[in-house]
């Protein structure tokens, strides 16, 4: 490598060519370099490159000329490593024999011990065990095959869940797309060495259909089969469990059978049982609903069918569960399709097939009143996507449960769409998502269970919303009582027991390989025969190719990071295995519970960065706790907060929100998620569209409010809106208080939560809208004599404290509470997708306060003690001097009491005798910002800042102190939700939620734990990988 370069800094000879003459007929193979006119160089890279080169062998053992242009090819077939579970194969023995002999191909298998199909059959079809597969050209399997195993230069087929968009496996199609070049033998005879192209290309065989769109390769009846199987057991189980032994309980999961022959036999057996024995009469009869018309139904149906039976049409359901002479040594059956469940929002009736795929938002579910009340066991078989209406939302299960609790009973979820998260969601539900989400993370509805049983933000459960998980073959089933809102394992209480197992297929591993390997091989047989592989299926079923999306999955892109443009990458997997690195900046109220929580699911390890002034406040969070570690960190050095951020997978920022956009740009910098509890604001989301390009999630508003407040809400405004109904009025309070044994202090508050957000919270400007006579009335006692119109209502910052709410009531009384209206009410009317507004009565988003918190932090303002210039402040020896300043009295003299209450009732424009005078000065001196010579139960101030601070910021250090919480108080925070709602049929009712938690400061505080755990399940999300893809809010 000492040549020089030439002229052109080009070295003359990279391009030149190195041949390789390969010579047979002697045991070894020799390689002769032919120098030519090479220099030394080329010598070093040829006997460097030889010793990785190997020439594969015939089948009859003669050596042949290896080069990229063959006539065949060979096969590996993969060891499924997904699930223990997974005992498929792509190929069983004898089709591998066939294509041996039809071909010549050489197979390599992965060798398995529990794979169906032994490796010695293998063996003896012609294959050869080996762990090695690089030597394959094809390689099938049947899962994904996890990032590590991806090879280069190859063809893959197996299941990738990919096309959908599933974030889940972004990070291995990103793989997939990285592995397109490297050193190598290009593709002529010569064998040159050369930069070449490493192809890999993934083809899917859920894509693989003919010329009408039918799916050629499937598993479906298979999973029809092994789950109506296990629904018959799991039904027997749950009727044991209510007292009643039944023929279903000698129906074993399908994966104990041998065959699947065996298993109808089973299921023959326990008809004949109940053709002779019947049902329990307690259960009336018994009807089993069948949802969907594909593969799936169609396997569930030829297995239920071994049982007596007879099928009846959906709309004759009621009449035969109401009959009281009804047979039961028969099950009644019926096969439901979305036109019996499904109507237009606007006509009330199902309109065609080809309006609702083409609008499935226009369209509500009856299903929980034609067919769930009159339905002992569901069998869904239909296919179900983000877009479309659930069949059964979990609110409408718990009215059947009420209405009629001896039906469904079970739900065998065969199909086991569970969305979390996808390409149709990202293209399908845009209008949320570019709302307060600010670009990324728009499909989740049940993410939160920690107050409201929802979330907005990733699991959007699937076509029955109870179906929150799926389920391991060896715990298959749950139950659901939605009248009291839990989930159990309980098989003898009440609910409705749901099987979601999603490998069904794999129960039944013989008959559903060979099923499998006969549809397949014809496929395999023309690629490895054709050295183009133009087939059409093939074709179609291409993902990705040479580095790039095939054309018609391009959308893919924008989860990748790249925006629609091949070759941009989105930082997918900066720690590729073990735990993901948590950068977490502040470590003030809330990261307690954060850390502790990502801590406890062993996937995280976290950094604090925090500045000099708290630093050992985050040494004492970290102090034996595993995986945590400290370090020093100014937000506004660039280069260190860069560095820092660069290393994380993940950043929660926890500093206060006017530093946010610089964290948020140096996450973009570095395509490292963020999370915040903040407000969106406007600076931030400015920088959308650039954390989008990048391919990253920047979640904000994800704490409590914002945050838990708008999941709760949402949750409720899915359900009217689902049902038909308008949510005609918005009111919603919320509020981080001291239990009220506590707030006997002046604001009746003590502070858990950083006091400069709450007093500054105090000065934003608010808008919101009443045009409802009842909120008008309320809203003039505020300013007697004015005269509120019902429209649009603004008020400035300076006004906010005396323009409040002076009751706001609750349903429960013993709180004395009042309100303040909370920044732009208006921005949620869209994101809640509740306008256009002029047809609501009320939009009103407020904070809560105990009665009198307002007038005093008013009165504070008036004070100067809430000014935020520094010019206004200084330093002083004490805290009543600072106060001298701000009422205008001389510095360094004594002044009395009385000149001090006539300066304070002078700042507030009220007589001197006025109570409020009164009330403030009490406060004051509690506070001690007046001296005074009566005891007064108050803990001691501290020292004054020995800098000059502006007055907010000084009084903010000495209100943190004065109105801490001391050891054995609580906190609490109340959320109140108002909802005024005109149904479907025009009814007009109100419905309220409300929750009220409590903390303890001996484990966490109630503010610290409903903001600092959604922000933790936030991050968990991201690091799982199934947020993506711009700043997004709550």
């Amino acid at each position: 490598f000492h040549q020089p370069s030439d002229a052109s800094g080009q070295n003359p000879h990279v391009n030149r060519y190195l041949h390789i003459i390969i010579f047979w007929g002697s045991p070894l193979t020799l390689l002769i370099p032919l120098f030519l006119t090479m220099p030394p160089q080329s010598t070093l890279l040829l006997a460097a490159t030889a010793r990785s080169i190997q020439f594969p062998h015939h089948k009859h053992g003669t050596r042949a000329l290896a080069t990229a242009v063959h006539k065949f090819k060979s096969v590996g077939i993969r060891r499924e490593d997904k699930s223990r579970w997974e005992r498929r194969a792509p190929l069983t023995p004898e089709a591998v024999e066939r294509l041996i002999k039809e071909t010549g191909a050489r197979v390599y298998v992965q060798p398995s011990t529990k794979r169906v199909f032994k490796d010695e059959k293998y063996v003896k079809a012609g294959a050869t065990i080996q762990e090695d597969l690089s030597p394959a050209d094809i390689i099938l399997g049947i899962k994904e095959v996890p990032i590590p195993s991806l090879l280069p230069d190859k063809t893959y087929m197996y299941f990738s869940h990919t096309h959908k968009g599933q974030h889940y496996n972004m990070p291995m199609l990103q793989n997939v797309l990285d592995k397109v070049k490297g050193w190598g033998l290009n593709h002529d005879p010569f064998m040159h060495l050369a930069l070449v192209t490493q192809n890999v290309r993934l083809i899917d065989y859920e894509l693989m259909t003919d010329a009408k769109g039918k799916r050629v390769i499937a598993f479906g009846k298979f999973a029809g089969y092994a789950g109506m199987i296990d629904g018959f057991h799991g039904l027997g189980n749950r009727l044991l469990g209510l007292e009643h032994s039944t023929p279903f309980l000698n129906i074993a999961m399908s994966h104990t059978y041998r065959s699947l022959a065996s298993a109808r036999l089973a299921v023959q057996a326990a008809g004949n049982a109940i053709t002779d024995e019947g049902t329990p009469k307690e259960f009336g009869p018994m009807t089993m609903v069948f949802t969907g018309g594909g593969n799936v139904s169609q396997g569930a149906q030829e297995l239920f069918q071994r049982m007596p039976h007879e099928y009846v049409d959906p709309k004759d359901l009621k009449k035969i569960v109401e009959d009281k002479n009804a047979r039961l040594n028969k099950i009644y059956a019926t096969e439901v399709n979305v036109q019996d469940y499904l109507r237009h929002k606007d006509t009330g009736s199902f309109l065609s097939h080809e309006d609702y795929y083409a609008n499935p938002q226009n369209y509500v579910s009856d299903f929980h009143t034609q067919i769930a009340p009159y339905a002992t066991m569901v069998v869904n078989g239909a296919y179900w996507d983000a877009r479309c209406p659930r069949m059964l939302t979990t609110t409408q299960l718990a009215h059947v449960q009420r209405a009629a609790p001896e039906r469904m009973i079970a739900l065998a979820d065969i199909s086991c769409d569970i969305q979390v998260g996808g390409l149709e969601m990202e293209l399908g539900m845009r209008r949320w998502m570019t709302s307060v989400w600010m670009g990324g993370c728009a499909r989740c509805r049940s993410f939160c269970l920690l107050a409201c049983s929802c979330f907005l933000g990733v699991n959007l459960q699937g076509a029955f919303e109870f179906t929150s998980h799926s389920t391991p073959i060896d715990d298959a089933f749950y139950y659901v009582d939605a009248t009291k809102g839990v989930e159990h394992k309980d098989v003898e209480s009440s609910g409705t027991q749901v099987m979601a197992i999603d490998i069904l297929p794999t129960e039944l591993p013989l008959e559903s390989s060979q099923h499998f390997g006969a549809a397949l091989l014809p496929y395999v047989r023309e690629m490895v025969k054709s050295h183009h592989h133009e087939n059409a299926t093939l074709h179609n079923a291409t993902i990705a190719e040479a580095g790039k999306l095939a054309p018609k999955h391009e959308a893919l892109y924008a989860l990748l990071g790249g925006g629609g443009t091949p070759g941009v990458k989105v930082n997918v997997d900066k720690t590729p295995a073990g735990k993901k690195n948590v950068l977490l900046l502040g470590s003030g109220f809330v990261a307690r519970p954060l850390v502790d929580y990502l801590l406890r699911q062993g996937e995280a390890r976290i950094t604090i960065g925090e500045s000099s002034n708290s630093f050992q406040e985050a040494q004492n969070l970290a102090q034996g706790r595993p995986d945590t570690n400290v370090v020093g960190l100014d937000v506004d050095d660039k280069e260190s907060l860069g560095r820092l951020v660069s290393g994380a997978d993940v950043v929660v920022s926890l500093v206060p929100a006017f530093l946010h956009p610089k964290v948020a740009q140096a996450c973009i910098d570095h395509r490292t998620h963020m999370v915040t509890a903040s407000y969106v604001s406007a600076d931030m989301r400015k920088l959308d569209e650039s954390a989008k390009a990048v391919g990253i999630t920047i979640m904000n508003e994800i704490g409590l409010d914002p945050g838990i407040d708008h999941l709760s809400a949402m949750k409720l405004i899915d359900e009217v809106q689902g049902q038909g109904g308008k949510i005609t009025s918005f009111v919603s309070w919320c509020g981080g208080l001291p239990a009220p044994e506590v707030s006997d202090v002046p604001l009746a508050y003590k502070f858990s939560w950083s006091p400069r957000g709450v007093l500054t919270a105090g000065m934003n400007d608010a808008r919101f809208w009443m045009g409802g006579k009842v909120v008008i009335v309320l809203y003039a006692t505020l300013v007697p004599g004015v005269h509120v119109s019902p429209k649009l209502q603004t008020i400035p910052g300076e006004n906010l404290l005396r323009h409040h709410f002076p009751t706001v009531p609750i349903p429960f009384p013993g709180f004395a509470f009042e309100g303040l209206a909370n920044r732009d009410s208006l921005t949620y009317v869209d994101a809640y997708k509740l306008g256009p507004i002029e047809s609501m009565d009320t939009m009103l988003r407020g904070t809560l306060r105990y009665r009198g918190y307002a007038d005093l932090m008013y009165a504070f303002r008036r004070l100067g003690l809430l000014n935020t210039d520094i010019q206004a402040g200084g330093r002083f020896g004490s805290w009543p001097e600072m106060t001298d300043s701000l009422l205008g009295l001389s510095s360094g003299m004594r002044h009395s009491d009385d000149t001090r209450i006539s300066a304070v009732a002078d700042k507030l424009d009220l007589p001197k005798s006025h109570a409020m005078v009164g009330t403030v000065v009490e406060a004051l001196r509690w506070l001690s910002l007046l001296p005074t010579a009566l005891p007064i139960s108050s803990p001691a101030a501290p020292a004054t800042p020995t800098t000059a601070l502006a007055p907010l910021d000084a009084f903010c250090g000495l209100l943190s102190h004065k109105l801490q919480y001391n050891a054995g108080e609580r906190d609490m925070v109340v959320l109140h939700h108002e909802f005024g709602i005109r149904a479907r049929d025009g009814r007009e009712e109100t419905r309220t939620s409300t929750l009220i938690s409590y903390g303890s400061f001996e484990s966490y505080t109630a503010m610290a734990k409903t903001v600092g755990l959604p922000a933790a399940m936030a991050a968990e999300m991201i690091i799982r990988g199934v947020c993506w893809g711009g700043t997004c809010g709550c």
